[in-house]
């Protein structure tokens, strides 16, 4: 089997609240996520998806994501979209870096593999580990009032894990964190993401200020080292996200003691080979995981749901159901949240189909 050709197709995802905000002034009212498709001479295509959290989360940004396939696209064109080592191999040797941009072709080739092999992407990547994937809800920055109220709605829905954005002034944190937390029932899991917003100075007052509530830590600050530091400073739970972006940083940071929890982003480390590795490590090695992405629709959402559905329940910390933040539907057989719960498709593949007249034309052919 061989990749004739790969299209792209931009859509913008609107989001039901109007606007998604997060530390440092930064927010996202319209998502501009791509989608792939990867066509084979068998007449097999697999799709895939990736949305990148604006410009400045990560260095990623969505124009990017087309620009690199433009780049690299051209050099994959006769290769097995089976052998996914030696394609990915084959992307890492055309284009250094830049894993967002491969992210979807490793993805749309696991989809074809599912596909020739008539089994969904969930039991090639390791079988049914759990029977139903536990979700968390992003709770967008506002005031510590609005943000209880968010809680309390979403909470309503089903959801018990709640992922709360802060990084803002550290004051204002500290009132956002006991306010949401106050509204929580025992067993509620509330996690405070700063998203690298925060000095070192700012994150040790805020830790020490919540050191008697039930919270986890995320992302203090930028750097590794700074993070490291605060997760001395403190006996509440710590998650590490966007300075994990690799086998080399994870094993760095098992060893180190880093972290209680890895926040692992399928597109932030390329696709679902290199994301199942580390889930493999982190799994060997007592890490729990938040399984996601940086955002995006239904078929980001099917890529989460089928490495979550394949992980073990106690080393699943959290995933993300994407598909329910947007006011767009871009593909049928997605997952649906169920009481806070997703399961992953039994479909081969990722058992999603894009909805074309959602999606319209492709913006960048190659090949074909």
């Amino acid at each position: 089997m061989k990749i004739t050709a790969i299209r792209a197709y931009q859509v913008d995802l609107p989001l039901k609240e109007g606007r998604y905000s997060w530390s440092n002034g930064n927010f996202v009212e319209v998502f501009d996520s791509t989608v792939v498709a990867v066509e084979t001479d068998a007449g097999i295509t697999g799709y895939a998806e990736c949305c990148p959290l604006g410009s400045a989360y990560l260095p990623a940004y969505a124009a990017g994501v087309r620009a690199g396939l433009a780049e690299l696209g051209p050099k994959l064109i006769g290769l097995d979209p089976t052998e996914l080592g030696t394609l990915n191999r084959a992307m890492d040797a055309a284009l250094r870096g830049h894993t967002y941009v491969k992210a979807p072709i490793d993805i749309a080739c696991w989809d074809i593999l599912g596909k020739v092999a008539g089994l969904p992407v969930w039991k090639l990547l390791g079988g049914r580990a759990q029977e139903r994937v536990a979700l968390y809800r992003a709770i967008s920055q506002r005031s510590a009032d609005e943000m209880a109220d968010n809680i309390a709605g979403y909470r309503a829905e089903g959801y018990t894990k709640f992922q709360l954005k802060v990084g803002g002034d550290a004051d204002d944190d500290i009132a956002r964190i006991r306010a949401t937390r106050a509204i929580l029932s025992p067993g509620d899991v509330l996690v405070a993401d700063a998203n690298t917003g925060w000095t070192k100075a700012e994150a040790a007052r805020v830790v020490a200020a919540v050191e008697d509530l039930d919270v986890y830590i995320e992302q203090p600050c930028p750097s590794y080292e700074e993070c490291v530091s605060i997760r001395r400073r403190t006996a509440r739970p710590f998650v590490l996200d966007e300075v994990i972006d690799g086998v080399a940083t994870l094993s760095r940071a098992i060893a180190e003691d880093a972290m209680d929890i890895v926040n692992l982003k399928i597109s932030k480390v390329g696709g679902l080979t290199k994301a199942r590795l580390m889930r493999d490590l982190c799994v060997s090695a007592g890490i729990a995981m938040t399984i996601e992405d940086t955002w995006g629709g239904d078929i980001v959402t099917a890529a989460i749901a089928h490495l979550a559905q394949s992980t073990p329940a106690e080393f699943c910390f959290s995933a993300t159901d994407f598909n329910s933040y947007g006011t767009v539907s871009i593909a049928e057989g997605a997952p649906a949240r169920v009481d806070g719960f997703m399961t992953a498709s039994d479909a081969p593949g990722l058992g999603v189909t894009p909805r074309f007249d959602v999606l319209g034309s492709p913006v960048l052919t190659i090949g074909g």
